[in-house]
């Protein structure tokens, strides 16, 4: 973990510039917007719903809301910085998703909400990890899932299936 400890800021915060030097994603498909803590067994973070997302022109018309779909994916993104911070050489690994279970929305996520994601490991190696995820706004829980990421050689990965 220590190894992104150089991406904080003076607050402790980890912003969507460390972001994006961690995790293969930029601004255009980005769900977080600052780490908030990161320990080798959590991480939280938070992404701010503006309301000028692309996103929110076709879902529910008339009624904005954040997609469930990518409110798994910034689950999704939190599980992968956490797991990432356990791999000494996570640079050379993709970590991808590759199973969800027991995903459950609880209530929408509006603009102007501001999301926590807050990820807990149960069990990782250098074959995967385990995590349980739960999405807040205020406190309120919107959503939960159970993640299983896949940790694999990068290269291999990317020689495999590119075109």
């Amino acid at each position: 973990m220590s190894q992104f400890s150089e991406l904080k800021d003076g607050n402790g915060m980890i912003g969507a510039e460390g972001i994006k030097k961690i995790i293969p994603y930029n601004e255009h498909f980005l769900f977080i917007d600052n780490v908030i803590s990161l320990d080798p067994n959590r991480i939280v973070a938070v992404k701010k719903i503006t309301g000028k997302e692309d996103f929110l022109k076709g879902h529910f018309v008339g009624f904005p809301i954040m997609p469930g779909a990518l409110t798994v994916e910034g689950m999704g993104q939190a599980a992968t910085l956490l797991a990432r911070s356990n791999i000494p050489n996570h640079q050379e690994k993709e970590v991808l998703a590759y199973k969800l279970k027991e995903v459950k929305f609880s209530a929408p996520i509006l603009p102007g909400d501001e999301v926590r994601y807050d990820m807990s490991l149960i069990a990782q190696d250098e074959r995967g990890a385990i995590l349980q995820g739960k999405a807040f706004v205020r406190e309120a829980l919107v959503a939960e899932a159970l993640i299983m990421l896949a940790i694999v050689s990068r290269a291999e990965f990317r020689g495999k299936f590119s075109r």
